[in-house]
């Protein structure tokens, strides 16, 4: 049989972004972004409880496409068979199924955040003296990343040593931020109003990220997130392309950012100089615009390829 190496490229399918499910029609292209050519318009009608249903909906299309009421369950049965079925025809019998279940769950609140993989195990299990070792542990997020369940946004700095780059801690994510709001029980009106609204900013970020890494497979460009070492600038997500041309992302759920939401992307731009092609805040508004210092404003709803 022949490997394939040389005649067959491998290509990672993500769930449905926003614009393949339909919500809305892109007015903003992420291509036109890169190569510093961007119109900055366009309205939407998509609103914030819009953006939660979206979440808990996922993007997968067998779950997507079924009503509301039952897509719990499908998801449930999704998880449940990750647990119990695919971990063993991977070769990792799961000794104590409930506790890789509470590890997903403990790397969904993690979700777009850098939380050390220890943590995330002692969330899993708390007052536990006999926890998993952590080859174990490691076990867990090879295999879950090899059946293309973690998808973690990997780090970025403004610097050309690639040693650097790869010296940080990706960003935790899911495939889809449907899983994790299920893998904590979230619905769309808890997020929105109830006691789970604490993870609307993360999961929406993660729903951003999804979107942003289809678009960013058309244009052959990479999606990663900066933080630098001592935690001083941030920025969500960083696209280059094959040139090095780059588009900075700060992701809101305001939808009219301040000063304030921007002053990363604004010391991004100071070091990367022209390499900058664009710098821009999504979020939950309705209009796509530019601010006065130059940094786009557009809607989740209304990015596209």
């Amino acid at each position: 049989m022949h490997s394939g190496a040389g005649r067959i490229v491998p290509l990672r399918l993500r769930p449905l972004s926003l614009v393949e499910r339909g919500v809305a029609e892109p007015t903003v292209s992420l291509a036109a972004l890169l190569a510093g050519e961007a119109t900055i318009t366009g309205e939407s009608e998509v609103r914030l409880t819009d953006y939660a249903d979206q979440i808990v909906a996922t993007g997968f299309p067998g779950i997507y496409d079924e009503p509301a009421r039952t897509r719990p369950a499908l998801i449930d049965a999704y998880l449940e068979n990750l647990v119990q079925r695919e971990f063993a025809e991977q070769g990792y019998p799961v000794r104590k199924p409930q506790v890789l279940a509470a590890w997903l769950a403990g790397y969904a609140a993690a979700t777009s955040t850098t939380t050390q993989y220890s943590r995330i195990l002692d969330a899993a299990t708390p007052g536990e003296g006999d926890k998993p070792a952590r080859s174990t542990t490691i076990a867990y997020r090879d295999v879950l990343s090899g059946l293309w369940v973690l998808d973690p946004l990997p780090a970025w700095l403004p610097t050309r040593n690639e040693f650097d780059r790869l010296a940080s801690t990706p960003k935790h994510q899911l495939a889809d931020p449907g899983l994790a709001a299920r893998l904590l029980r979230a619905s769309a009106s808890s997020l929105v109003l109830g006691r789970r609204d604490h993870l609307l900013g993360p999961l929406f970020e993660h729903l951003v990220a999804l979107c942003v890494q289809v678009y960013a497979q058309a244009s052959n460009a990479a999606v990663s997130h900066l933080r630098t070492r001592n935690g001083d600038h941030e920025v969500d997500i960083v696209v280059e392309d094959i040139e090095g041309k780059v588009v900075a992302m700060e992701v809101k759920l305001t939808p009219t950012p301040t000063d304030a939401d921007v002053k990363h992307l604004r010391w991004l731009r100071q070091k990367l100089g022209d390499d900058l092609a664009d710098a821009v805040v999504v979020t939950t508004g309705p209009r796509a615009y530019r601010r006065p210092d130059g940094i786009a404003v557009v809607p989740a709803a209304l990015l596209g390829p």
